[in-house]
């Protein structure tokens, strides 16, 4: 039995209803954690009735282009992920430190009005699919996902071991692909384009091809970077650092 299922999973009353939290750049995947520093105040409200209620924040991709527009509701990505928050520290100044775990893949069917100050989309969940006919082949593609990722990863005694886990281990193709999506610093509309697909085997065929095409860099980042607190509207951590540093709202 998967230890996280009890985290992610919905609430049985669910009807499609999630608040969004844009960021640039950022794609949030099913099963992987993103720490949040939330302090602007419409965000703060946003957290505030999510900590009060369901415990669910939607993460939606602020495309680049769409950073520096003045309207109050900038064009996001229709994919997003539905994320629950798992951990939440209160700072001075109203200031939020959030855990957030990917749950579900969604697509936007439309924003709502609201008289919130922050926004409300219906969303269709997006279910994973599992070919059966590929059953038989889905050990090789773990295998041949996993390495693929050690060729780009630091190699190290300890992220060999950790290959050589996973491997051995229970976690399935789709968790690996999604949490290996997450990690490296695609550009977001690869990871956009992974986050769309319900096929789970051609995901991970997908993420193959990405990992494979040899452009892949991976920058080290000290903990005082990762702990700095940007601008608002500076680009929100998946930026090629690795591991990412906290996003910002």
């Amino acid at each position: 039995m998967n230890p996280m299922s009890s985290v992610t999973q919905l609430p049985d009353d669910f009807d499609g209803k999630v608040r969004l939290f844009p960021l640039p750049g950022l794609v949030l995947f099913p099963h992987a954690m993103q720490p949040l520093q939330i302090f602007e105040p419409r965000y703060v409200e946003m957290l505030r009735e999510t900590l009060a209620t369901d415990q669910l924040i939607s993460m939606a991709t602020l495309h680049a282009s769409n950073v520096a527009s003045q309207s109050a509701a900038p064009p996001v990505a229709r994919t997003v992920c539905i994320g629950k928050v798992i951990s939440h520290t209160e700072l001075d100044g109203d200031r939020h430190n959030i855990l957030l775990v990917g749950v579900r893949r969604a697509t936007i069917r439309h924003e709502l009005e609201t008289s919130r100050s922050f926004r409300i989309a219906q969303v269709d969940l997006i279910d994973d699919f599992y070919l059966p006919a590929a059953t038989a082949k889905r050990g090789e593609l773990k295998r041949r996902l996993l390495t693929a990722f050690g060729g780009i990863i630091p190699p190290s005694a300890g992220s060999q071991k950790s290959l050589h886990d996973l491997m051995a281990g229970p976690m399935g193709v789709g968790p690996i692909t999604d949490i290996i999506a997450y990690t490296l610093p695609f550009e977001p509309a690869d990871k956009l384009e992974l986050l769309q697909m319900s096929d789970v085997d051609a995901r991970a065929e997908h993420l193959i091809t990405l990992m494979n095409r040899g452009d892949i860099e991976l920058k080290s980042v000290s903990v005082t970077e990762q702990e700095l607190d940007l601008p608002d509207g500076t680009d929100s951590g998946q930026d090629g650092q690795f591991p990412p540093r906290f996003s910002v709202n």
